[in-house]
């Protein structure tokens, strides 16, 4: 894990010098914490504001780092009552809790919203690559600091052996153009398949593949998971990998505290009771990862947020009004007349 801790704690040493949640945001402001706008994170979001939009209400969608990012942002972001973070963030993060105050402080707080869905991890590579072993002595695309493939990448590395001759912190819709360059070798996406970047890259079948992850010991900590035939363009068999679980974060907001906790705690109330009752919409019309989603699956080590349990009781409203209709505005004499004039030589 030789990449891991450090960016681990050289975040939380930066975010942890902040403090904790301000108490100065602005009541009843909503937002989510997502990732690129090629990934799946940021699609989840606009399907959840669309749903809140539908209440009469907005969520915000940022757009971020990732996981790591959206971890903290929970905690320590003005506004920010949700985050998209993967599974192996959490894992790490309650392993680590336990031996570093650091750690322990960031996490305080911090709850489960829902289980979501699971995100494949993707290593797009030249044609003579074959497996993860050819990657030893290779240049490549890890993702960004703070972000939950650079930190899946990172692990993946350190638990197979496999020593690149070179790791670059590169987004991966920028190490696409790289590859296709011949500026990398191969570069790491953590993301629900299919994602948008893979699916429109326009990517040469006869120069680059996805490389399969059949490692026992990755199969063991993470989910074996198959991209089904098709799933891309350049991709016409089916590939086994390997997937970890995007979890929705809230914070533990208390209502009694002050009126910023008090409207957060209610506009994370209002959303649960929305995912919940209106989850056969989010299937059909969201993203096909919503397809997938167990709402049952809740990550080991953490707790539900109290707010999230308030909201799925079969007793709560959420606070829904429907959106105003657009109003009409009367038209003037001159344009009654146009108006008139126009229907009487071609019909209206």
């Amino acid at each position: 894990m030789r990449h891991f801790r450090p960016l681990l704690f050289l975040a939380l040493a930066a975010w942890m010098s902040v403090g904790p949640t301000p108490l100065q945001a602005q009541d009843g402001h909503l937002s989510i914490m997502t990732g690129a706008s090629t990934g799946t994170y940021i699609q989840f979001g606009r399907d959840l504001d669309k749903l809140m939009q539908g209440c009469g209400q907005g969520l915000e969608v940022v757009e971020s780092a990732g996981s790591l990012e959206n971890f903290l942002a929970v905690r320590q972001r003005p506004n920010t009552q949700f985050g998209i973070v993967q599974s192996d963030v959490l894992e790490y993060m309650q392993t680590f809790a336990g031996g570093d105050p650091a750690v322990a402080r960031a996490i305080t707080g911090v709850r489960i919203a829902f289980p979501l869905y699971e995100e494949e991890v993707h290593v797009l590579a030249r044609r003579d690559i074959a497996g993860l072993d050819d990657l030893t002595g290779k240049r490549v695309a890890i993702g960004v600091e703070n972000s939950g493939t650079f930190l899946t990448a990172s692990l993946i590395l350190s638990l197979t052996g496999t020593e690149p001759a070179e790791t670059l912190l590169v987004a991966p819709a920028d190490a696409l153009p790289q590859l296709k360059a011949g500026q990398i070798d191969a570069f790491f996406y953590v993301a629900g398949a299919p994602a948008s970047l893979y699916a429109e890259g326009e990517i040469d079948p006869e120069r680059f593949h996805l490389l399969p992850i059949q490692d026992p010991t990755l199969q063991a900590v993470y989910s074996p998971a198959t991209l089904a035939g098709g799933t891309y363009p350049f991709q016409p068999d089916p590939i086994d990998l390997v997937a970890v679980k995007a979890v929705l974060m809230t914070y533990e907001y208390n209502p009694g505290r002050n009126s910023y906790h008090r409207a957060s705690c209610r506009g994370v109330s209002d959303l649960a009771s929305l995912i919940l009752t209106r989850i056969d919409t989010l299937r059909a019309e969201g993203h096909p990862k919503w397809q997938s989603v167990d709402l049952t699956d809740i990550p080991p080590g953490w707790e539900v947020s109290t707010c999230v349990n308030r909201g799925i009781d079969p007793g709560y409203q959420a606070n829904c009004t429907a959106p105003a209709p657009a109003q009409s505005v009367p038209d003037s004499q001159a344009n009654e007349a146009y108006r008139r004039n126009i229907c009487a030589v071609i019909g209206c």
